[in-house]
């Protein structure tokens, strides 16, 4: 398989990089085009990748073709993608609300299209991405495409409708994650301790407790039910969380980027 990524920017590159340590593909045999000549010569001569200064070139040369670049940026590339695209090659895509279908309208309903949705952890290879494809992707394809992001964290196979909802549970979270960490943090530093300290006890516990959700398979409920002694500090935390309304503060803002993706895939 040669793989080409147009934009290699921090996704991007992540992937990129993710992918590489995965050993599962060689360096010639991955290409890369951006905008940024000094940037995409620095990136390549560092990976040992292939530099291509347009996408006409990369195109020519790849299998599996990364679509890595910002959404107000397709209809500019997407019509030299189209001029040199064949149908053995697969699109994947990882633009928010540019759908299957947009990318089609330039290439063809026969185009072999994959869409992703990773979220930033992808830089420390613990990323969840949902991949989806249309119907012109056969296993073979989508395995090896597939491989790619497991590389980098989880992956899982989602219907394209779901879209919206990957984005409201994983896409955009990390950010609601690093509120919560932050927020326990300078609430241990009102209390004494300094805040690099903090931090790391704050962002540890969420990666233990997420690392329990994950290993054990057992319901995050029963796992909060089991660390709430009677009468401890840990229920009454709990307690007064639900009580100023922690689960429907926590909903409210996954709608609010649930119902944002929907109106940009308008």
């Amino acid at each position: 398989m040669k793989l080409g990524f147009i934009g290699a920017g921090n996704m991007g590159g992540a992937i990129l990089r993710g992918y590489l340590s995965s050993g599962k593909i060689q360096p010639d045999d991955v290409f890369v085009c951006g905008r940024n000549m000094e940037k995409l010569e620095k990136l390549c001569h560092e990976l040992e990748v292939h530099g291509c200064r347009t996408i006409t070139e990369l195109m020519e040369a790849c299998d599996v073709i990364l679509l890595g670049v910002k959404p107000n940026m397709f209809p500019e590339i997407m019509p030299q993608v189209a001029e040199k695209y064949e149908k053995n090659k697969v699109l994947v895509s990882m633009a928010a609300g540019i759908t299957i279908e947009n990318i089609s309208e330039f290439v063809g309903p026969d185009a072999k299209i994959i869409r992703v949705m990773p979220n930033t952890p992808a830089m420390v290879k613990e990323a969840m991405t949902s991949v989806s494809r249309n119907a012109n992707v056969e296993d073979e394809c989508f395995s090896q495409v597939f491989d790619i992001f497991q590389s980098i964290g989880r992956a899982e196979e989602v219907d394209e409708q779901l879209i919206h909802c990957v984005i409201g549970v994983s896409g955009s979270s990390p950010a609601y994650t690093y509120m919560y960490i932050d927020a326990l943090a300078e609430a241990a530093v009102h209390n004494g301790m300094d805040k690099e300290q903090a931090v790391i006890f704050a962002a540890q516990s969420v990666l233990g407790a997420a690392k329990m959700v994950l290993e054990t398979g057992v319901d995050p409920v029963q796992l909060r039910i089991n660390v709430c002694s009677p009468g401890g500090t840990t229920i009454e935390a709990v307690n007064t969380l639900q009580e100023k309304g922690f689960t429907e503060l926590v909903q409210s803002g996954f709608q609010a980027a649930v119902e944002k993706s929907k109106r940009m895939s308008e």
